[in-house]
């Protein structure tokens, strides 16, 4: 009996889970209702139509994770663009996470309007580690969306030396590049922290942690 009770304890405690398909991959994501999956402009294209910020502790949950193994090494590549929330009528930011390793362990970049000097909370590489997200990188350089039109990005994260940094329109810059090791693999997704935007032209490439 206790193991049973173990494992319906273990499924009640377990956060709840949408799936939906795109790009090739099955993504995990809180409420599947929040996304959208259509082709636009010929092209096939994820968007998120509903921010649910999560105040405490501050750290982001709306994003879809991608369902592949953990990865040491990866590489992901998306067009990205932000969409203005009409109670906020600004564009504002989107996030890659990387090295996920559960709801409370990852880190992510930060892609804003603002420069880190405007906003420290925003436009960097960021942790959370079973608490507040916390920066991790330099509060310099331009922002990373310096327009409303869509930006290629491309982050890389060499799990081994814990060195990430994301290149955007094919540009490296300061505050996206930051060295972790205490997440040194897991998944990748895409998202937000409390804004709507879109993606396509997604592609992840990596080596599977052992």
């Amino acid at each position: 009996m206790r193991p049973l009770l173990l494992l319906v304890a273990a499924a009640l405690a377990a956060p709840a889970a949408d799936w939906i398909e795109a790009f090739g991959y099955r993504w995990r994501v809180s409420v599947a209702g929040d996304w959208s999956v259509a082709t636009e402009e010929g092209v096939e294209t994820l968007r998120l139509l509903v921010p649910r910020p999560q105040l405490q502790p501050r750290r982001p949950i709306q994003y879809a994770l991608a369902e592949t193994p953990d990865f040491s090494r990866v590489t992901l590549e998306a067009e990205v663009r932000n969409e203005a929330a009409s109670e906020r009528g600004r564009r504002t930011s989107l996030i890659l996470v990387y090295a996920w390793r559960d709801e409370a362990h990852f880190n992510y970049a930060h892609l804003s309007v603002d420069s880190a000097e405007q906003v420290p909370v925003h436009n960097g590489i960021f942790h959370v580690y079973g608490g507040e997200r916390v920066r991790i990188s330099p509060a310099e350089g331009p922002p990373a969306l310096t327009s409303e039109d869509w930006h290629r990005v491309r982050l890389e994260h060499d799990g081994p030396s814990g060195r990430v940094r994301v290149l955007v329109n094919g540009k490296a810059l300061p505050a996206l590049e930051a060295v972790d090791l205490s997440l040194r693999q897991g998944k990748v997704g895409l998202g937000s922290f409390f804004d709507l935007g879109s993606f396509r032209r997604v592609r992840i490439e990596g080596v599977p942690a052992p």
